[in-house]
């Protein structure tokens, strides 16, 4: 898996090139999805080597 850096110093952070988009997750747009297949999905990703998770509440 690729891996990029964000921030620089101190606080450079090293996470995977490709991160898993989290917004609808929970309760955005459209019906709630099962709490258990959004578990199960984040588990999957991090046992394919994605590190970097997107939780933004919202985007501008």
């Amino acid at each position: 898996m690729l891996h990029r850096t964000l921030g620089r110093g101190t606080y450079a952070l090293e996470v995977s090139a490709l991160g898993l988009g989290c917004m609808g997750m929970n309760y955005h747009r459209g019906p709630h999805p099962d709490r258990n297949s959004m578990i199960r999905l984040i588990h999957e990703a991090i046992d394919r080597g994605i590190t970097l998770f997107d939780t933004a509440e919202t985007y501008v």
